[in-house]
């Protein structure tokens, strides 16, 4: 049985702590928040959990073995540093931390003390997202070409971070899980209306293997839209999170380009030569080369299940196995630099060269493996 410390109890710790609280063999003990309404409130809903709002006494416990994060990303380094410090695994929300530099930091800390750091990307646990993933494992769409990501709405302000460390973070796990490559240039344009902080943002990241991301995310959009599309060399998909029941549509449509030593372009060749064509004709000659496929569209089965409580459970597993979550703190000082990249991009109005933090032993395109659970 895994004893479970939260701190954090706002708007997303009511959350973690109902699906941590739901697994067989998980116990939260204490549950913690410097806000004294947020004290209160966990006692009302779980009047068995001890409650406290000082960060030190989970941290110190040693009735407790992993604690979660769930605060102020302004925070997240100083509590997960004296977690791992007093030897507990730790589950922290997204972003992982504020600094690539405080991400590298604990990352070191926990390998040096046999510690799990899993960082809260919990789209990757969302039943489209790992249907999607499926469908790039196995070559459905074959090589990709694009990921396309719509993720605006009306607020919710932040007052310690910008629209791109709020709502950029989702986008960019998914990326950094669908493809398995780490971009070579980041770019984003945006603008600060209302308290000094961007509260809309244009980011569009190129990959190797010509792989090209762009996301708008926006906090002065009039409606909410979380719409995503993904474009490969066979075929296309749509995800839309908001649609109730076919989130994931996939259409049988694209572009061939004719080969340069295909059978057909050696027909073109000679029907140029003998003044069926002029040779000026270059319009006419490229739309014989270009042909545009338009089949079926079928929408995949997606599960419907709780991104969160299936996280929980995937975290839970790690702990008990050993094995290193995919969503581990180097999956999250990933996520963190193209943070950063997008940010500095924004400020300086010019274009990041990004610097890679994979190894030559870390996962290439298509091999970051799929989460996997035992449930």
């Amino acid at each position: 049985m895994l004893k479970l410390g939260v701190v954090g109890y706002g708007y997303w710790g009511p959350n973690v702590v109902r699906n941590f609280a739901s697994q067989p063999d998980c116990r939260v003990v204490t549950i913690c928040d410097t806000n004294p309404k947020a004290v209160a409130q966990a006692l009302r809903h779980h009047p068995a959990v001890h409650a406290t709002s000082n960060p030190d006494e989970v941290m110190r416990s040693s009735e407790i073995d992993a604690v979660a994060v769930v605060t102020p990303v302004s925070t997240h380094y100083d509590l997960a540093k004296k977690a791992l410090e007093n030897g507990k695994h730790v589950f922290v929300e997204k972003p992982f931390t504020a600094t690539s530099a405080q991400a590298e930091e604990l990352i070191e800390l926990a390998d040096r003390k046999n510690l799990q750091i899993m960082v809260d990307h919990t789209f990757l646990f969302n039943g489209a997202v790992r249907k999607i993933k499926e469908l790039v494992d196995g070559g459905v769409l074959g090589p990709l070409y694009y990921y396309d990501s719509t993720r605006v709405n009306l607020g919710l302000f932040q007052h310690d971070v910008n629209v791109i460390w709020d709502l950029a973070p989702h986008d960019l796990s998914i990326i950094d899980y669908l493809i398995g490559l780490e971009p070579e240039l980041v770019v984003a344009t945006g603008g600060a209306h209302l308290n000094g902080l961007a509260d809309m943002a244009y980011i569009t990241l190129h990959f190797p293997k010509n792989i090209i991301a762009h996301l708008n995310v926006n906090w002065l959009s009039p409606v909410k839209v979380r719409t995503t599309l993904v474009g490969g060399q066979r075929k296309m998909l749509v995800w839309n999170d908001l649609e109730p029941s076919e989130k994931v549509k996939v259409y049988d449509k694209g572009i061939q380009v004719t080969d340069n030593h295909d059978e057909s372009r050696q027909r073109l060749k000679a029907l140029v030569e003998a003044k069926v064509f002029e040779v000026g004709e270059a319009q006419a000659v490229h739309d014989l080369l270009v042909s545009y496929r338009s089949g079926d569209m079928w929408s995949p089965q997606v599960d419907q299940t709780e991104a969160l409580q299936l996280e929980a459970r995937y975290f839970l597993d790690c702990l008990a196995s050993g094995e290193k979550p995919v969503n581990d703190g180097r999956a999250g000082l990933r996520v963190v630099k193209m943070l950063e990249a997008a940010d500095q991009s924004l400020k300086h109005r010019r274009e990041i060269v990004y610097a890679s933090s994979r190894g030559p032993d870390r996962p290439g395109y298509s091999e970051v493996p799929p989460i996997k659970f035992a449930l």
